[in-house]
């Protein structure tokens, strides 16, 4: 595993000849050993097609390309970070919660509408990604930050997970997404709590949520 969390707020990578990883600029708190940083203009490992994806979605984040041999300390405005494990799997994040990735992962983008329809757009309108969000695919580590630290959810087929659309974060698995109501009459003449929405997910895998409902 490339990451170490060292803190609730950073992680330490270790960076080996041969290999790269990408990270947010400006993320770097602090390095040992001889590692180089270059602009990334392709923003990730996908090539150019991908980078037009993301910039079209408005889901491409300036990155850093991390290459040679050492250490390096990653951290970013003094959000919260959580270190994912992907095997193969895809991780669905928004670009603006990558602090660092392995380079061995594929990046892309994903049309929220593709999974739930037209409330798959609502659910994105409403927990402020938009229409579209960030994948990763492969095998290797991604660190994501959140408001308030982050709690990890497992999903299963006989139980399915709600979440409130604000503090959702990530999700990995074979999982589908949708964004259900719970209005009430409570609700109806303005006395509700304010929980309109739930993003419920099912399916196998796990969703990461943040202890806030602040965004980025």
């Amino acid at each position: 595993m490339p990451f170490t969390e060292i803190s609730a707020k950073l992680v330490e990578a270790q960076v080996v000849p041969g290999q790269r990883m990408f990270s947010q600029r400006g993320a770097m708190v602090a390095y040992k050993g001889d590692v180089r940083f270059t602009p990334n203009i392709q923003g990730g490992q996908g090539g150019v097609m991908s980078m037009i994806g993301r910039r079209v979605a408005n889901e491409s984040t300036p990155l850093m390309t991390v290459e040679g041999q050492g250490t390096v300390m990653f951290g970013h405005g003094g959000h919260h970070v959580e270190v994912i494990n992907l095997d193969g799997d895809t991780l669905c994040v928004e670009a603006d919660r990558l602090l660092a990735f392995d380079g061995s992962l594929q990046q892309g983008t994903l049309f929220l509408g593709k999974d739930g329809g037209v409330m798959g757009m609502v659910r994105g309108q409403i927990s402020g990604q938009g229409l579209f969000t960030t994948t990763l695919t492969g095998k290797g580590a991604a660190a994501v930050m959140a408001h308030g630290g982050i709690v990890q959810l497992p999903i299963t087929p006989d139980r399915p997970v709600h979440v409130d659309p604000q503090a959702y974060v990530a999700h990995f698995g074979d999982v589908r997404n949708k964004l259900s109501t719970a209005l009430g009459w409570r609700d109806m003449v303005g006395r509700g709590s304010g929980e309109g929405f739930q993003l419920e997910l099912t399916g196998n895998g796990a969703v990461f949520v943040q202890a806030s409902e602040e965004k980025l």
